[in-house]
């Protein structure tokens, strides 16, 4: 399934190491699910979690973004509709070059060693680069990550710049993990992007919220923490059609 980044607007990202909640058809309203995490991630419960998401929502792309090359396999990878691979700008250098490498080497290993048909759908699983900045110090994926310092609103628009004119990278990232960021990051990296999608991720728990950073110039919102513990307040995140 190609992903049509013009209409995705709310993106649902799903923990395999955190329990799923029991009514999954929660799900219908997002537009599209990412399955990841930083802590307690395996290829078993990923894909697990994977199938589950497929059951629960057929017609929604799921995308894995693995913390670890330990978490991605062929069977993940063929069960899904594309890889995406982050790159943390603020991160140390195994975060943004060394996994990146481990990925790729980890995917040629597993392909040669595979039949014809299933070499080809591992080597050809769409990838999507992500720029990423981590800007909650104290948050899991900042630690997993090496990130000591945020940045500043002009860092933001400088990397969000990099990632669209530099690396060529399809999505820009601003990751609060867990805690709401407000609007100044979106906004300065808003105003230097053309084409490269930009997404924004933390704390998102209300409707409030959710039509702020979209206003200051998100393509989409990235909500992860209250699909997993409030239905209600998940609900309210959803943009209404």
């Amino acid at each position: 399934m190609e992903l049509d980044w013009d209409g995705i607007s709310h993106v649902t990202k799903v923990d395999p190491a955190k329990p799923l909640p029991a009514d999954r058809g929660v799900l219908e309203g997002t537009d599209l699910v990412v399955v990841g995490g930083s802590d307690g991630v395996t290829t078993t419960n990923a894909l697990e979690t994977i199938q589950a998401v497929r059951d629960a929502v057929p017609s929604t792309p799921v995308v894995q973004e693995p913390g670890h090359v330990a978490h991605v396999s062929q069977a993940t990878l063929e069960s899904v509709d594309a890889l995406a691979v982050p790159a943390v700008y603020n991160g140390d250098r195994a975060h943004f070059v060394g996994d990146h490498v481990a990925i790729f080497t980890e995917l040629g290993r597993e392909a040669a060693t595979v039949a014809d048909g299933g070499a080809n759908a591992l080597l050809e699983t769409p990838i999507l680069a992500a720029g990423y900045v981590i800007q909650h110090l104290e948050s899991t994926a900042a630690a997993t990550a090496g990130v000591e310092a945020a940045y500043t609103p002009a860092q933001v628009a400088g990397a969000a710049l990099a990632t669209e004119r530099f690396y060529g990278f399809p999505i820009f990232y601003v990751e609060y993990a867990g805690r709401y960021g407000g609007p100044e990051d979106v906004a300065a990296a808003a105003r230097v992007l053309e084409e490269t999608t930009l997404l924004y991720g933390g704390g998102i728990d209300s409707r409030e919220k959710a039509t702020e950073i979209l206003s200051a110039g998100a393509d989409a919102i990235v909500v992860g923490d209250c699909f997993h513990d409030d239905f209600d307040r998940f609900r309210e995140t959803i943009p209404e059609p």
